[in-house]
Parts: structure tokens; C-alpha cells; sequence
């Protein structure tokens, strides 16, 4: 007679990691698609910067050099991890919970996904930004990686932290709104966007009526890029609580 085993349960590590294989199943949706759009922006920022040289007189070339500094070109790789992460809570949610994963399985693993993705890419937008120096702003004195609320000088370990920080933050802010989603649907949606546009409204009356503007920059200011990115993280890490939350009690519908 043959003696039958019986399966051993997994890890909540093992539980987790299968919601981070499942986020990532698709590696060209999270990592491929984003690279290729981040380095074609890239091109396209590298060409206006090379026409706004070629048509400025040359005495103007060192104020023209400043000024192509300024860009939020490279805000768009932060922007799309947050609308990959409310497609992946969507989307991946239900199918997780349908190949027997706990929410809080789903929850830590999503989390975890995200965490690592924001190492990934971290990386590469830091060895962008060590070729940006390496090539004196790619030949033409300009700044995409190392844009002025972006770049620091205190090596590039600081750098990798800062694009960490706010990799984190985008793509933990799209919890919320996927999770809101997921139980209520629109409705939910459209609540956390009104709540989100009352509490930035809020912040500037209060800000506006108490004259205090001056002290938010002067704040801002002596934060840096390093504090400013660091501080992200606490509104991060709400998110991740209040997606847990919501989440805890969602149940998924066709």
C-alpha cells in the first residue's frame, strides 16, 4: 500500500511570492512597454533640446543650457507605474483569490511586487542619471534623468533612493484607487477622486488664508530632493494600509 502525503501548507512567503509571479506574469506589460516609451520620450526630449541649440544665437547658448534643465520629461515613468499598479490590483484580484490566495496573501504580494519593481527601475534611472553626468547632460548640457527635483549631489546611492522613494509612492497611491475600485467600483472610484481634489483644495485655503506659503517652500526647500523623496514614503506607506483595508472585504464581480 502506498502511504499518501499530504501537501504541506506554503510559506505566507510562498503564498506572497505567487501573487508577485502572477502581477508579473506578463513581463513586457511591467518592465518591456515602460522602457521602450521612457527611452523613446528620451529621443524625442534629446531632438527639441538639439533644435532649441541650433536656432539660438550662440551668445545665448549658456542661458539656453539652464533653461532646457527644467522638464518633467522623465515624470512619466512615475505616472505610469501608478496606472500599472491599478491594472494589476484590478485585474490580478480576482484571478488570486480564484487560484486560492488569501487577501492578505494578495495584499503582501502585491506590495512586495511593487517594492521590488521600484528597486528595478530605480537602477536603471540611476544609470541613466550617472550617464547624464558621464556625457556632460548627453552632449547638450540638459537634464532628463537628473532634472531639479530629481537630482542630488550626494552620490549615487542617494540618487537610486530618491527615484526608489517615489517609485514606491506612485505606485502604492494606485492601490488606493484600484482597491476603491475593486469593491465599489465607479462609485468607489469617483469618491476617492473627490476626496483626493477636497484635501488638495483644503491644503491650499488653509495655506492661502493663513498667508503661510512662504514657510511651504521655505520647508520644501530645506528638505531637498532627498528629504522631499523620503517623506513620500509615509503617505506610501497609508496607501498601502487603506488599500489592505479596502481590499480585506472586496469581493471580486464579473
Amino acid at each position: 500500500m502506498t502511504a499518501v502525503t499530504a501537501s504541506t501548507p506554503s510559506s505566507p512567503f510562498g503564498r506572497a511570492w505567487r501573487t508577485v509571479r502572477l502581477l508579473t506574469t506578463n513581463p513586457w506589460t511591467v518592465i518591456g512597454w515602460p522602457l521602450v516609451i521612457l527611452g523613446a520620450i528620451f529621443v524625442m526630449t534629446w531632438t527639441i533640446w538639439w533644435l532649441i541649440f541650433a536656432s539660438v544665437d550662440p551668445a545665448d547658448l549658456t542661458e539656453t543650457a539652464d533653461g532646457i534643465r527644467f522638464n518633467g520629461a522623465v515624470s512619466y515613468i512615475f505616472v505610469y507605474m501608478l496606472v500599472i499598479s491599478v491594472q494589476a490590483v484590478n485585474l490580478a484580484f480576482p484571478l488570486a483569490l480564484g487560484f486560492g490566495s488569501t487577501r492578505r496573501a494578495f495584499s503582501l504580494g502585491s506590495g512586495l511586487a511593487f517594492v521590488l519593481l521600484s528597486a528595478a527601475y530605480a537602477v536603471v534611472l540611476t544609470i541613466g542619471a550617472w550617464l547624464e553626468e558621464l556625457t556632460d547632460g548627453w552632449g547638450l548640457h540638459g537634464a532628463f534623468f537628473r532634472t531639479f527635483y530629481l537630482a542630488t549631489d550626494a552620490g549615487w546611492l542617494a540618487q537610486w533612493w530618491i527615484y526608489f522613494c517615489w517609485f514606491v509612492f506612485f505606485f502604492f497611491t494606485g492601490t488606493i484607487f484600484a482597491a476603491m475600485y475593486v469593491r465599489w467600483k465607479a462609485l468607489g472610484l469617483t469618491a476617492a477622486f473627490v476626496a483626493l481634489g477636497v484635501l488638495v483644495v483644503a491644503t491650499i485655503a488653509v495655506l492661502t488664508l493663513t498667508a503661510t506659503w512662504h514657510l511651504f517652500w521655505e520647508a520644501l526647500a530645506e528638505l531637498g530632493t532627498i528629504g522631499i523623496a523620503s517623506a513620500a514614503l509615509v503617505p506610501a506607506v497609508l496607501a498601502a494600509v487603506v488599500g489592505y483595508l479596502v481590499l480585506r472585504r472586496a469581493t471580486p464581480r464579473g
